[in-house]
């Protein structure tokens, strides 16, 4: 059974293959007469929709579940909830809290489980970053992508894609918001290790792509203040783009939070391809969808 709750549960070959499968426009039905049940214990615009549109391109039957019609560990446990969505569906796919509930499904090994979004990582996303980049620069071999913010699931999730694509990566971080040791060790198992820089705006020099994420998650909205004072001045704004590369674009994984994280200057600007990346949230889902589809015949 092919679970993907990372994006590393793709090998290097799978993940070319999602790619390029997600760029193609001859798409075919093979979940024709299939259901893909989508559990959202967290809402989300582009993942509902994305995921919904590319199930339905490959010709299967989407049913978007919300958490009090499953009740993951309030109305049954997540080994349960796998068991009775098998019985319909070929895929389950889940946005959830805790990455252990993932695991927890996958354990039971019924259908293949997807991770639209955990706490500790954001495959979905990461394959839509790298969708994104290779249409921009095709060669993606001598690219450099800098995250600027906090070193979370989107973060991680995206640096460990660019190891696998051969692209380097660098990492810029508030203290006590930054990447862990296990963390760098897992993304240089597969490619380019990830540069931990300090500065930000050192960490964006030269750099072709320059991405970043709020600095209040979703759960996190007690820690609000806190977050805002320890970010001061890794907000990307106009000087720091002028840092990098020429021809360097501006990614994000949305929503943002406009005058915090990015400025309107930069996420309205040229260099922006914010759109194009969502759009690519809907490609690399069929791609995703498409192989396992695939394997799973």
């Amino acid at each position: 059974m092919r679970h993907v709750l990372e994006i590393d549960d793709l090998s290097v070959v799978e993940l070319d293959q999602v790619l390029t499968l997600a760029s193609r426009g001859d798409v075919p039905t093979p979940l024709a007469g299939r259901g893909v049940a989508l559990v959202f214990e967290k809402p989300s615009a582009r993942t509902r929709n994305s995921m919904e549109l590319a199930t339905v391109q490959l010709g299967g039957h989407p049913v978007y579940i919300r958490p009090e019609e499953v009740g993951i560990e309030t109305r049954e446990t997540a080994e349960d909830v796998i068991r009775t969505l098998g019985c319909y569906h070929d895929v389950v796919a889940a946005r959830v809290f805790s990455h252990g509930v993932l695991e927890r499904m996958a354990a039971v090994d019924v259908v293949p489980v997807v991770n639209l979004l955990s706490d500790e990582a954001h495959p979905m996303q990461a394959l839509a970053d790298l969708l994104t980049i290779r249409q921009i620069f095709g060669d993606v071999s001598d690219l450099t992508v800098t995250y600027v913010g906090d070193a979370n699931n989107v973060w991680r999730s995206l640096a460990i894609g660019c190891a696998m694509t051969g692209i380097s990566s660098r990492v810029s971080s508030p203290t006590g918001y930054g990447a862990t040791e296990q963390d760098l060790a897992r993304i240089a198992r597969w490619g380019p290790p990830a540069q931990v820089v300090d500065d930000p705006h050192e960490a964006v020099s030269g750099a072709h792509v320059i991405y970043t994420d709020v600095w209040t998650s979703m759960g996190q909205e007690t820690e609000r203040v806190e977050r805002l004072a320890a970010f001061e001045g890794f907000g990307v704004d106009g000087s720091m783009m002028a840092r990098a590369a020429e021809g360097a674009v501006f990614l994000h994984c949305l929503p943002a939070h406009r005058g915090e994280e990015v400025t309107d200057e930069v996420l309205e600007g040229p260099s922006s391809r914010v759109w194009q990346q969502a759009e690519n949230r809907m490609h690399a889902a069929r791609g995703l969808l498409w192989l396992l589809a695939e394997a799973s015949r």
